[in-house]
């Protein structure tokens, strides 16, 4: 994927809303930074995580899987962080 700023503002859009679901999941709340930060760490956990299970979701539309993707891995992301705090 081309690293234009079309292609980082859809990355950050997914990740704020990745953020933003996955915080409605596990409860909590925080702002837009949070979320992208949360939903950004969470795409590339919920990758390896759904790639090291051999996971397929089966969603056609590629933009709908990614926020899935991510907002698993967020999910896990803040669990983890809670479990350390």
């Amino acid at each position: 994927m081309k690293t234009d700023a079309q292609s980082l503002l859809i990355m950050a859009v997914i990740g704020i809303v990745a953020g933003f679901l996955a915080s409605l999941i596990v409860g909590g709340g925080g702002g837009l930074i949070w979320y992208l930060f949360v939903g950004l760490i969470g795409a590339f956990v919920g990758g390896l995580l759904l790639s090291a299970l051999d996971v397929n979701l089966g969603i056609k539309n590629e933009i709908a899987s990614r926020i899935v993707t991510a907002t698993i891995g967020a999910v896990v992301v803040i669990v983890l962080a809670r479990l350390i705090a």
